[in-house]
């Protein structure tokens, strides 16, 4: 089987053969890759315990760090879940299908190969029309969710087109091909295992918009008994060449001395390239919005190294409200790069 098993955006059903193919390897304890509007996933029947732990192996993940169960609605949680806090359901019914995961309390027989030996569970209903017809035929075929974090080795870029999933896997992985992600960064992750609903990963479902559903304020401090989730680690959504942050004041001078002495550069800044340009200066324009800032995102960190330059200067992003993901993913990208292991 190739690796991209569809071209461009899918009208698949759950009758799909191509659905089919990947249904019956997931039940068989293997990985397929599937498209989601965040970024693409690598999936396992997340009530296999020995699947799961391909997916840890693949990515090269810690043992301990937990991973998102992906399901088709909200009539899956009650298998997951021990129990649904009515704040649960204002936001199922406000934002699923969407990019938002929430952390509640795991069920009695939900693996510890899913959540990381924690009490907690991450789940998601995902919007994308190939992952919903992935994950409704896997309903029909008795798989409850898929455990699916990131299509990439761990701590790397996120996969945004079956093209980056290819990169970092190879051919002999199953990957349902959905095109371009549409939202392009991880899902926002909001607990609501304790008293206070409290953000644990920002995305582009914002903290103004959950308090407006839930219409209470959300805790807006750690704990140190707060669930571990998904990139939450320092170092995260990491390039390889090293990647610096530069105020946008600062951003022509920072540049003008790597130039001088001789580095090659790559620039990710909402600015127009400076004339004339450089050899050794690759000048990749980002998008004013921030919506429009994360669907490119993380195609451009891949891009930037795959110019095999020396370093890659970003220009630090305003601090205006709607940035606060794009600031989250680029200051843990910063601190994870220019490592060169996998």
């Amino acid at each position: 089987m190739p690796a991209d098993a569809r071209g461009g955006e899918s009208s698949a059903t759950s009758n799909d053969p191509l659905i089919a193919e990947a249904v019956a390897r997931l039940a068989a304890g293997e990985l397929v890759a599937f498209p989601t509007e965040t970024v693409y996933g690598l999936g396992a029947d997340a009530d296999n315990p020995a699947a799961v732990a391909r997916i840890f192996a693949r990515k090269g993940r810690p043992l301990d760090h937990p991973v998102i169960v992906h399901v088709a609605g909200a009539d899956a949680l009650s298998h997951w879940a021990l129990e649904i806090p009515p704040a649960a359901h204002l936001l199922v019914q406000a934002f699923w299908p969407g990019p938002l995961t929430l952390i509640l309390r795991r069920a009695p027989g939900v693996s510890d190969s899913v959540t990381g030996g924690q009490d907690t569970v991450g789940v998601r209903c995902p919007a994308h029309p190939l992952a919903q017809a992935l994950l409704r035929a896997c309903e029909q075929a008795g798989i409850h969710g898929l455990a699916a974090p990131s299509a990439n080795r761990f701590g790397h870029v996120s996969p945004t087109t079956a093209l980056h999933v290819r990169a970092e896997f190879g051919d002999d992985l199953l990957i349902l091909d959905g095109g371009p992600a549409e939202v392009g960064i991880e899902s926002t992750i909001i607990d609501l295992s304790g008293p206070e609903p409290r953000i644990l990963r920002p995305g582009m479902i914002t903290e103004s918009q959950l308090v407006a559903v839930l219409g209470r304020a959300l805790c807006n401090h750690s704990a140190p008994s707060q669930p571990r989730v998904s990139g939450s680690l320092a170092a995260h959504y990491a390039p390889r060449t090293p990647l610096e942050i530069v105020p946008p004041a600062g951003l022509t001078a920072r540049l003008t001395d790597l130039l001088a002495r001789k580095k090659r550069v790559v620039v990710l800044s909402r600015a127009s390239a400076p004339e004339p340009q450089d050899a050794e200066l690759l000048w990749l324009r980002m998008p004013s919005l921030p919506e429009d800032y994360a669907r490119a995102l993380y195609a451009r960190l891949r891009e930037a190294d795959a110019a095999e330059r020396d370093c890659v200067l970003v220009e630090a992003l305003p601090t205006a409200s709607g940035w606060e993901a794009l600031q989250d993913r680029l200051g843990r990208a910063a601190v994870g790069s220019g490592r060169t292991g996998d």
